[in-house]
């Protein structure tokens, strides 16, 4: 921060209104019964945030009544989070206290929220945690808040960029990682937990952590410390597009909230999404919708403000106009009562939420706890980022861990698993244990010299092979439609083996590669430079691979990338497309099931048998479902025998 001392906060005084306090209590109770906001959601709650830039018009009837008139009407609202600081902007108490009443007397439960930021505007410049006065400001924020309600959570701005003198200084030799993972953890219990809980002793304090996770060390997050700290976190589910600069893919938003719930089970309070750079309606309503896919408790939808944005006309996707879509657009847009009972037209995004929200209400409660391969990423490490997500939308369901599971048959390390120093002795463990563990090339680079060549002597080179062709093991030359660069892999001849093979020309490379150790095996999975060539792969590679990853999942998904399979540990299981159009794709079910029920159409899908062939063994008869995936949309099933 360029200025260390620190701005004036600013105090907002309320508007006149009417005759004063006693009026507004009249104005409340004759109002608190006229908004229709529909029955509550069987399966889920749902909250709306207040920025401070809005809460602090709140005292004004005028301003409030109709915004929250027109969202209540459209979704189904239980609480509201009211922002008392961003940007230096601090709530006045009276405003705060009217604002209280105005939702509490409508029967929706209110609870505080802080943003911990100077100047979001400015590159999301935060609090100095090093300056003594900015220490001091953050905590008034913190108490003031405490007085006034019985949770508060922090928006996802809990984080520090600074590198002013004062940082440098108080750094010294750490990296800037270590320091500020200790400046923050210390801030958190000083000036946040234990400043709150004086105030308050009855409070619950929640972090809302953002999406960007593989990146949290560097600026102060410490996921070690701080879930064990916090009564509760909340999970950034929102993904946007993801052509945007973040690149986050929309299996995050469902991974991000299993990661996180991992981290302190129970205690994972709900998803948070916002509409921002949507490229169609049916992006935001998939954002909504997994999140609910993850079994979150609660849905946060951000913000007041971005919900009375106007639905326009580019919201509705092409494909709208001729396939009927898990998000129905025309569906959405049909009238709904007002206040009066009178029905309306749509006309804000509010109603995009509640009609994404009916729908998936019918089917959640029949989901059961969420399951997916292990895949361990120890505390505050790098590599390969965000690596799992893109496994997740080429149909393998992931499931992040902080702990190394050694109970799983098979385990999933990628780059980052290398922070851990024990991960070698680990390995062997498992294998020894006659278990599983695949690993990615970027593991396998960054650990080839440091004790994995005393399980397999691969080498990861420094060349490159430009390849569209590929062999899963005996089986005919597959070709991809995009030519894709992948790292060049070298290993001794009948020490370890090939089961998936690129090919450009003769000169052929692993895909897939698997060494015997103990009475374990160890893959190594080749991830393309451009790691968003996995959607590239042919389906029988991306099926191949599936096969190994998921040995005990009651189905596995025989379909292109861009397509996700989420399952629970009650059969149940949702197959979901996020491409732009229909695809046919095929669900291959274990040998306990025969068929399925469709749980949204209760139709009822009957399987059909499938050989697939063995090199020098009889070819296995499998169960499969043929099924239609409509562009951006789902398919719901209840596996049945």
């Amino acid at each position: 921060m360029r200025n260390k001392k620190i701005y004036e906060l600013r105090f907002l005084k309320p508007n006149r209104i009417g005759d004063g306090w006693q009026r507004i209590l009249v104005i409340l109770m004759l109002f608190s019964t006229s908004v229709l906001a529909g029955e509550p959601y069987k399966n889920f709650k749902v909250a709306v945030y207040s920025r401070a830039y809005e809460t602090v018009k709140m005292g004004d009837l005028n301003y409030i009544e109709p915004i929250w008139d027109e969202v209540s009407r459209k979704v189904h609202v239980d609480k509201i989070y009211l922002e008392t600081h961003r940007d230096l902007l601090v709530v006045d108490e009276v405003t705060l206290l009217k604002a209280k009443s105005f939702f509490e007397s409508r029967g929706i439960k209110t609870a505080g929220g802080i943003t911990l930021t100077v100047n979001e505007s400015n590159n999301f410049e935060t609090f100095c945690y090093t300056n003594a006065e900015h220490r001091k400001k953050v905590k008034e924020i913190v108490e003031f808040t405490a007085k006034h309600f019985d949770e508060l959570i922090l928006d996802d701005f809990f984080f520090t960029s600074c590198k002013c003198d004062l940082c440098i200084k108080a750094k010294g030799t750490k990296s800037w990682t270590d320091y500020r993972l200790d400046l923050m953890t210390q801030a958190a219990r000083e000036l946040v937990i234990d400043a709150a809980k004086k105030v308050n002793p009855k409070i619950k304090v929640v972090i809302k952590y953002p999406n960007w996770y593989d990146h949290f060390q560097g600026c102060g997050f410490n996921l070690e410390t701080e879930p064990k700290m916090f009564d509760g976190l909340y999970t950034g589910t929102e993904t946007r597009d993801p052509s945007s600069n973040q690149h986050l893919q929309p299996y995050l938003g469902y991974l991000i909230f299993r990661y996180f719930d991992n981290l302190k089970p129970g205690k994972n309070g709900g998803g948070w999404v916002d509409p921002g750079g949507l490229t169609f309606m049916d992006r935001y309503a998939e954002q909504l919708w997994l999140t609910m896919f993850s079994k979150a408790p609660e849905i946060t939808l951000f913000d007041i403000r971005q919900l009375q944005r106007p639905l326009l006309k580019t919201d509705r996707a092409d494909w709208q106009n001729h396939e009927i879509c898990s998000f129905n657009y025309d569906e959405m847009m049909k009238p709904v009562p007002d206040k009066t009972g009178q029905m309306v037209q749509p006309t804000t995004i509010a109603r995009a939420a509640g009609y994404t929200f009916e729908t998936i209400d019918k089917f959640l409660g029949q989901l059961g706890n969420p399951i997916g391969v292990k895949s361990y990423k120890p505390y505050h490490s790098t590599g390969e980022d965000f690596l799992q997500n893109y496994m997740g939308m080429v149909g393998v369901p992931m499931d992040i861990v902080s702990e190394f599971p050694e109970n799983e048959p098979i385990v999933f390390l990628t780059e980052q698993a290398k922070a851990d120093p024990e991960i070698v002795a680990k390995i062997k463990k498992q294998l020894q244990a006659g278990k599983d563990i695949m690993v990615t090339s970027g593991f396998l680079k960054a650990m080839q010299d440091k004790g994995l060549g005393d399980i397999v002597e691969l080498r990861m080179t420094d060349k490159k092979a430009c390849v569209k062709e590929f062999v899963a093991g005996w089986g005919q030359r597959m070709t991809s439609e995009h030519e894709m660069l992948i790292p060049q892999i070298n290993y001794l001849t009948n020490d370890s083996w090939e089961i998936i093979s690129a090919f450009d020309g003769t000169n052929g490379w692993p895909i897939l590669h698997r060494a015997d150790y103990s009475k374990g095996k160890l893959y190594v999975l080749t991830i393309p430079d451009n790691v968003i060539d996995l959607y590239h792969f042919p389906v029988d590679v991306l099926s191949r691979i599936k096969e190994i990853l998921t040995p005990n999942m009651p189905v596995l998904l025989e379909a292109p990338g861009y397509t996700s399979l989420f399952v629970y540990d009650n059969n149940t299981v949702i197959v979901e497309s996020f491409a732009n159009e229909a695809q046919q794709v095929k669900l291959r079910l274990a040998d306990s099931f025969s068929k399925a029920k469709n749980l949204v159409s209760g139709m009822e899908i009957s399987g059909e048998k499938k050989e697939y062939p063995q090199r020098r063994k009889p070819a296995i008869v499998k169960t499969i479902l043929n099924l239609e995936l409509k562009p951006h949309s789902y398919l719901v099933l209840q596996l049945e025998k």
